[in-house]
């Protein structure tokens, strides 16, 4: 009757266990939890989005540039007579009555040839070269992300492996003092224990120094320590080939693309410079009402040029034009440095799939002659120093694997990086986005201040994100 009730209570704890352990690991931080985090707390990114916010505001100064300022002002004045009675009696140093002259003034930009048109253009190019900006940093981001990730579960492990060694050879320490009590070893065999023991002390130190250091810069990076993390993810799906990654790099990559629009603002800044030879043409209007004299109105049409300015616009565009080679060169540059991150990321794939597969063949190996040597010793035919070196060579092994796999997930993403594909819309996180044009559609016709409303909303929206 007792095994009868007995069985299904096992099963029940069994089974209440398993469901206890699937909860757990269920709760446990995955790499792709960490992402979400990391670019939700970011304040590189916040500051990054608001540098580019400035940026749109460029647009709408620029706009706001081709529109008619109005202005208006007062002038009150008093004047005093200092003549003699005897030539005006009415003057006898008595102040006169107060003068006051109201004025409403609008000034306008009629024509210039196209320079604020140009300034226009170039303002937007910059915000989308800003734009292109702000997706490498969120690049940046995440790949701190995957890094910060790794190192705390690569250094979580190495913790781990390394206690549990600490552990064998204090059993062994204690085996070895046994074996000397009883005679069969000698005082050198204890003090190989011991010498191993304070060795794997120190490289247990060692080890939760770089944990902790590890989860620091994981707090920096996601915004809270970490606690239980998930296994690393399998690999994303990547490329075959480093030519198939170049293509893509050079199509996608926010470096790139930064620096095509800063080369095209490049080539207006050109154009605006010679536009300076040019004429502008400017209207004015004004409208005064001098006290007891009745109102009156002006209207002012004026056209000017530049004939002489020292040098400064021969100046002004000779440098629009090295700062167009200069943003070519960047063009060029960048292609080069994009191709480069995709070959070390290739090749850092390709290194540390090579040993992950030989630290597996040397962990198989150093297993098999750890547990022989260990049964050797039991025999007398092995040495505590023996037992010792082999349980090392297998703890070097397992270490160096952990540090094979970390930098491997860390390759993986690094690839991604370099192809411009490490984003949150790329990795499919989930996630609301910020969007870079929300503010820009907001502003770029610079709105009046009775439009503040509108813009408080966008500012409120794209903050949520």
């Amino acid at each position: 009757m007792k095994r009868r009730t007995f069985k299904p209570l096992l099963l029940a704890t069994v089974a209440g266990l398993g469901l206890l352990a699937g909860s757990l690991s269920a709760s446990a931080e995955t790499l792709a939890d960490a992402l979400v985090s990391a670019y939700k707390v970011s304040h590189l990114l916040d500051q990054n989005r608001a540098t580019l916010r400035a940026a749109d505001e460029d647009v709408a100064t620029a706009v706001a540039a081709l529109r008619p300022v109005a202005k208006w002002g007062a002038e009150f004045s008093r004047s005093r007579c200092n003549m003699p009675s005897t030539f005006q009696t009415s003057c006898d140093g008595h102040w006169d009555e107060l003068s006051a002259t109201m004025a409403l003034t609008l000034d306008w930009t009629l024509f210039d040839f196209g320079r604020n048109r140009l300034t226009v253009d170039i303002q937007k190019e910059t915000v989308l070269a800003t734009r292109a900006a702000l997706l490498s940093t969120e690049q940046d981001v995440l790949l701190s992300a995957v890094k910060a990730y790794a190192d705390a579960k690569a250094t979580a492990e190495q913790v781990a492996i390394t206690e549990n060694s600490v552990r064998v050879i204090s059993e062994q320490l204690k085996a070895a003092q046994d074996r000397f009590d009883v005679g069969e070893v000698t005082k050198t065999d204890v003090s190989q224990a011991e010498a191993s023991l304070a060795g794997a002390r120190a490289s247990l130190a060692a080890a939760q120094g770089q944990y902790k250091a590890a989860r620091e810069a994981y707090k920096a990076v996601i915004g809270h320590y970490p606690e239980r993390l998930s296994s690393l993810p399998k690999a994303p799906k990547l490329p075959k080939t480093t030519a198939e990654a170049n293509a893509t790099a050079l199509r996608l990559h926010p470096f790139i693309k930064q620096a095509q629009h800063l080369v095209s603002a490049a080539d207006l800044g050109v154009a605006l410079a010679h536009a300076q030879h040019l004429p502008t043409v400017t209207g004015a209007a004004q409208l005064a009402d001098p006290k007891d004299t009745g109102r009156k109105s002006t209207l002012t049409l004026s056209i000017g040029q530049p004939i002489y300015s020292g040098g400064a616009i021969a100046s002004t565009n000779r440098k629009a034009v090295a700062n167009r080679d200069k943003a070519r060169a960047g063009l060029s540059q960048a292609g080069v440095e994009v191709a480069q991150a995709v070959a070390n990321a290739f090749a850092g794939i390709d290194v540390y799939r090579a040993q992950i597969n030989a630290y597996d063949q040397q962990i198989q190996a150093a297993d098999l002659a750890y547990q022989g040597v260990r049964e050797e010793a039991t025999l007398g035919a092995r040495t505590t120093l023996d037992v010792l070196n082999a349980e090392q060579d297998l703890l070097d092994a397992k270490a160096s694997r952990i540090t094979a796999e970390a930098s491997l997930q860390v390759a993986y993403y690094q690839l991604l990086s370099a192809m411009g594909l490490l984003t949150v819309e790329n990795l499919k996180l989930g996630i609301p986005t910020y969007d870079p044009a929300a503010y820009y559609n907001a502003v770029q016709n610079a709105p009046l201040s009775d439009q503040g409303k509108a813009l408080d909303r966008v500012l409120r929206a794209i903050g949520k994100n």
